[in-house]
């Protein structure tokens, strides 16, 4: 059923994208903000509770009307598995911001190109060389695909082996939104939220993102250039502060065969984030290279490739899914 599942909301998602401010996802920012205003008093102990209690409603939720319809019927339970995997995985949810750049740097419209970004992931690049647009428009993108698809997916896929239906997905998606949801409030000083939240919700998703960050990266290497890809993993992940996004870019990087790392670009100055969606803006400077991996310097062919890895790879970890769903069916 998990094979079935993942395919169809990948086929829905193609056909009808989620589209930007709707319903659930303005709920799940009250819903953050409700919880931080009444749980949260300060206190270092605080932000645990608040991460707890914000994760763990939707994700029980979700659970027990999996189990309600399980119960009645194997349809529902697909469906149900269905609608979740609707709203929590698909490679539409940031692909056309990808697109757009692309399309923007084929016609030559660099200066548009170098707007989409900024309104995507709201880095001032306006000084950036189009070397380093390029390089930036690469780790954001692949970053996205991980946690908008290969992350969601790894954790449907033990929560449903666990008979836990899609409680993985909403639990790896919530701690994902709440590790940029808290930072963003935070650094834009929208509203009194304890420092803590930021930390401590980072840190929570560096753990549940470990073992998935480290398969994506080995399915890039599989389905790229295996050799370089595992030399860029083990020689050239430190080059990014956080270390999840170091082995999966370094190992893309190296699959594709293409430079990436390099001078972060600067976050947009809080004044100018606070009237933004706050899922655009990402933590820079725990995210970003802190120098260069060896390699071709980015170019427009290399966005292509991009796309080709990111797709291939998802055929692979399908295929997998398949054959672990046949012997589970056989047996």
């Amino acid at each position: 059923m998990s094979f079935l599942a993942v395919l169809l909301a990948l086929i829905v998602e193609q056909l009808r994208p989620l589209p930007q401010g709707n319903p659930v996802h303005e709920a799940l920012i009250d819903w953050s903000r409700w919880t931080a205003r009444n749980f949260d008093a300060g206190r270092e102990h605080h932000a645990w509770v608040v991460w707890a209690v914000t994760l763990s409603v939707p994700a029980l939720v979700v659970l027990g009307v999996f189990k309600l319809f399980d119960h009645y019927s194997v349809l529902l339970a697909l469906l149900w598995n269905l609608v979740v995997l609707y709203l929590t995985l698909g490679f539409r949810q940031f692909s056309h911001h990808f697109t757009d750049i692309r399309d923007a740097l084929e016609q030559g419209q660099e200066e548009r190109a170098r707007s989409v970004l900024q309104q995507w992931r709201h880095l001032d690049a306006s000084e950036l060389p189009r070397t380093e647009l390029l390089r930036h428009v690469i780790e954001h993108a692949l970053l996205a695909a991980h946690r908008h698809v290969f992350g969601v997916f790894f954790w449907f896929v033990l929560g449903s082996a666990l008979g836990l239906g899609p409680v993985g997905a909403v639990v790896y998606r919530m701690a994902e939104f709440c590790s940029r949801y808290w930072t963003f409030t935070t650094r834009a000083e929208l509203a009194s939220v304890n420092e803590g939240l930021s930390v401590r919700s980072q840190w929570a998703f560096s753990v549940l993102d470990y073992v998935p960050a480290r398969m994506t990266a080995a399915g890039f290497a599989v389905v790229g250039n295996f050799e370089e890809a595992i030399d860029g993993w083990r020689q050239h992940a430190g080059l990014w502060k956080n270390d999840n996004d170091g082995i999966l870019l370094s190992a893309a990087a190296g699959a594709c065969g293409v430079s990436l790392g390099g001078a972060a670009a600067p976050v947009v100055p809080a004044a100018a984030a606070a009237s933004a969606p706050f899922d655009a803006v990402v933590p820079v400077e725990e995210g970003e290279g802190q120098g260069s991996m060896p390699g071709a310097a980015p170019t427009l062919a290399h966005l292509r490739s991009v796309v080709g890895l990111v797709w291939r790879s998802m055929v692979l970890w399908m295929l997998l899914l398949a054959l672990l769903s046949l012997a589970n069916l056989l047996g």
